[in-house]
């Protein structure tokens, strides 16, 4: 109630600051211009700081907005509003082609892309004859609502913040949907497409979504100063709107409108300070300014805003988790559809010569299986010996240099990672991949992602809560299945290595697959965990599901598989039923290098590795 309270009454002095007896009208007008500048930076937190696309050429979008509304309402005379929808549509066609071919690049090749259509489209703008080159364009008619002219610095205040407060609201509700758990593990790359998040779309909807928002900051421009030039929408504004997204915290909504509060109010301050401390004769300005970045880098390196989001949850109460959330609306919603699952016993996966090569290195040497409904399948060997590039294969995480994949009848091979999830198989992988700073509810949830069609338009405009829910219901689920019910709202990061790969393995099972593929699924368990897993994967088993596990512990392995497949230097080394395996003379080489022949695996994977043992004793006690 209190952090209530607090943004209630911020929010009023927000609305009626205009109207505030003795604020002075520069104040005004710097507010509208930090309004402005926000819309073009929250794009940015959005592209930059969640989806990890640095783009340095924001400002060309401003500018495609700008002289849109601009040479409309001059040279044709329409109305400010038609100029508005002519300069979304423009963006959106622009931004969209330009995101095709960007956003196939990596590394330093996309800021220096973005670098490069920006310039472009700054010269563009000062050489055409109708945009009125560098002098640009003047006499823009103001904004009206019927007989209401938005042309004092008042009205447009309350236009430029009222636009402002909606991409904030439905910025926030895109971040906190379906959609926005698949654009926050846009960095995550294979880990996101194995549960069918297609990579290349997300990135191309930001990429837009960060456009528009800047193409309506432009329009707002062009209509509050009444001209056009192109020189607010160079390069260096593009850095600069860049600049005021680190500065504010790039990976947080409000940090947009901190960040361009301050980069904008302590440059004017040094302009006024400056003179009066060191003399007009010297210009420190960028200087000093410099100084003081580096400063609130140094030591807020996320950003100004999570430090202000702790002193307000100490302020106010702490922050509300999705999983609080939960508690409190504890109304059931509908469950999600489920897959039916294959009949018990028949073909569920054919893995046939498959073949890896990086180069003269064979990873993978003409490996082949199957694998049957309800069946539980491991894929074992000594390190290095190709199991994860299997895995990798199977999943469409590489491409197959030879061979075939067939998944329920149909092949599967050169099919993307998304497409794969999408027919039901779904995966973890070798090394944690979690998305830390998410709860572990959310994280849960990312594995449902093909499980709802929930778009972009619907989550930010807030229509999808039904949706929502019956995802969120589904990741609760699958969590207390696991043992983990008690840390849903808890941050992925701050728990063990154990037990993050138990949340790998409930994000897995969120997805509801009909093959589940699970990498060293015990690694870092302790012994009454791997009982307890071994139990849930049996349950598993039972209910028809088929489970293909790649895993050293060869006791665990040994308990719960029904077949087994030994590689070793990428080849099939032996395959067959584990009380075969254990005694088989190959087998034994690969893994003790030659032993009597009463010697078995499962009697050397009882002696733990020195890391472990101090761990498995208290576990055995």
């Amino acid at each position: 109630m209190r952090s209530r309270l607090i943004a209630g009454a911020a929010l009023l002095v927000l609305a009626f600051l205009p109207w505030i007896p003795g604020i002075p009208a520069f104040w005004i007008t710097q507010m509208n211009y930090i309004g402005l500048y926000s819309l073009v930076v929250l794009g940015l937190v959005l592209l930059t700081g969640v989806g990890g696309l640095t783009s340095f050429g924001q400002s060309a979008f401003v500018g495609l907005g700008a002289y849109s509304t601009a040479w409309l309402t001059t040279a044709v005379g329409v109305s400010p509003w038609l100029g508005l929808l002519a300069g979304l549509l423009l963006t959106c066609l622009v931004a969209y082609g330009l995101g095709l071919i960007t956003l196939r690049l990596s590394g330093h090749y996309l800021p220096l892309c973005t670098l490069a259509w920006c310039l472009a489209l700054y010269y563009l703008y000062g050489n055409l004859d109708f945009l009125g080159r560098y002098d640009g364009i003047a006499g823009i008619p103001p904004i009206s609502l019927g007989d209401w002219s938005l042309g004092a610095s008042e009205s447009m205040y309350v236009l430029i913040w009222l636009a402002l407060l909606l991409a904030l609201w439905a910025t926030h509700n895109l971040l906190d949907s379906r959609s926005g758990r698949a654009i926050r593990a846009l960095r995550s790359g294979a880990m996101a497409e194995s549960f069918g998040v297609d990579l290349a779309h997300y990135k191309v909807v930001i990429f837009v979504y960060a456009a528009l928002l800047g193409s309506v900051s432009g329009w707002l421009y062009a209509h509050m100063q009444r001209a056009v030039s192109p020189s607010p929408f160079g390069l260096g504004y593009g850095i600069e709107y860049l600049f005021m997204a680190v500065v504010g915290g790039a990976g947080s909504v409000w940090g947009a409108v901190v960040g361009a509060a301050t980069i904008l109010l302590v440059k004017d301050q040094l302009q006024n300070v400056l003179p009066k401390l060191v003399g007009t004769g010297i210009n420190l300005d960028l200087l000093v300014f410099g100084v003081l970045m580096i400063l609130v880098l140094q030591f807020a390196r996320d950003g100004l805003w999570p430090w202000l989001a702790r002193l307000g949850h100490w302020l106010g109460g702490g922050p509300d988790t999705q999983a609080q959330k939960a508690v409190r609306n504890a109304a059931p919603a509908a469950d999600l559809p489920r897959r039916a699952l294959p009949a018990a016993g028949s073909l569920v996966l054919e893995v046939d010569q498959v073949r890896k090569e990086f180069g003269g290195l064979v990873a993978v040497n003409d490996i082949s299986f199957s694998l049957r409904a309800g069946e539980i399948m491991g894929l074992i060997g000594p390190n290095g010996a190709g199991k994860s590039t299997t895995f990798n294969l199977i999943s469409g995480v590489l491409a197959l240099s030879a061979g075939q994949v067939r998944f329920m009848g149909e092949r599967i091979d050169g099919q993307s990672a998304h497409e794969i999830a999408r027919r039901g198989l779904v995966r973890s992988f070798q090394h944690v991949q979690l998305l830390p700073d998410m709860t572990v509810l959310d994280n849960v949830a990312l594995g449902a992602h093909l499980r709802s069609q929930a778009g972009v338009m619907s989550a930010a405009l807030r229509l999808d809560r039904a949706s929502e829910a019956s995802l969120m219901q589904e990741a609760a689920r699958q969590l207390q299945r696991v043992g983990l019910g008690d840390v849903m709202d808890r941050p992925a990061g701050s728990l063990p290595l154990g037990r993050q790969r138990i949340v790998e393995i409930a994000r897995a099972l969120c997805g509801d697959p009909i093959l589940l593929l699970l990498d060293e699924p015990a690694a870092g368990l302790r012994f009454q965990e791997k009982q307890a897993l071994a139990t849930v994967l049996d349950q598993l088993r039972q209910e028809g599901m088929s489970l293909l596990l790649v895993e050293h512990d060869m006791d665990f392995v040994m308990k719960l598989t029904d077949h087994l497949l030994v590689m070793d230097f990428g080849t099939r080394l032996a395959e067959g039923i584990p009380a075969d395996i254990r005694h088989d003379p190959a087998v034994l080489e690969a893994y003790l290098g030659g032993v009597d022949e009463d010697w078995d695996v499962s009697a050397a994977a009882q002696t733990p590795p020195p890391a472990d043992s101090a761990i498995q004793q208290k576990a055995h006690s």
